[in-house]
């Protein structure tokens, strides 16, 4: 696993009613192969560990690591507050699930192509995105999107 932070940051919250805590990454580039430059990593905020956490972009070209109520609470810090943060860049491959398998098998060898094709957090944005839900027809319908999807580039 790489290193990609390892140090103090200050807590900071942007301004106006439910204006998110965050943490500012200026040293940690945006992934321009991703969705709105979002690094996906895993790692710590103090001793609270982060899995599959997404760094997200703050406008200015640097990313910001978003520290939800809940985090906040287990490690009883607020806005003002130093925290020790130490993130990882998350390349582990993803694990497709059967059922999504099955389904490429079906079709052509061009989406069959066009998906193994793709990059490891693109198959896990695929896969979060369709079992996101608890809805059988709703996870079935974002399968038969994703395959639409695919047979289009």
């Amino acid at each position: 696993m790489k290193l990609i932070a390892d140090g103090k940051y200050k807590l900071e919250k942007f301004p106006g009613k439910g204006g998110w805590t965050y943490a500012e990454l200026p040293t940690i580039p945006m992934d321009k192969n991703n969705p709105f430059g979002w690094v996906r990593v895993n790692g710590y905020i103090d001793d609270y560990e982060l899995t599959n956490y997404k760094l997200m972009p703050m406008g200015n070209g640097n990313l910001f690591l978003p520290v939800k109520a809940q985090i906040r609470k287990k490690i009883k810090k607020e806005e003002g507050d130093e925290v020790l943060i130490q993130l990882y860049l998350d390349e582990a491959s993803v694990d497709i699930p059967d059922e999504i398998k099955s389904c490429l098998e079906l079709e052509s060898k061009t989406v069959q192509d066009n998906f193994e094709k793709l990059s490891e957090e693109k198959k896990k944005d695929y896969v979060n995105w369709i079992y996101n839900t608890r809805d059988d027809e709703e996870k079935a319908n974002r399968i038969i999107g994703m395959i639409m999807a695919l047979s289009k580039v």
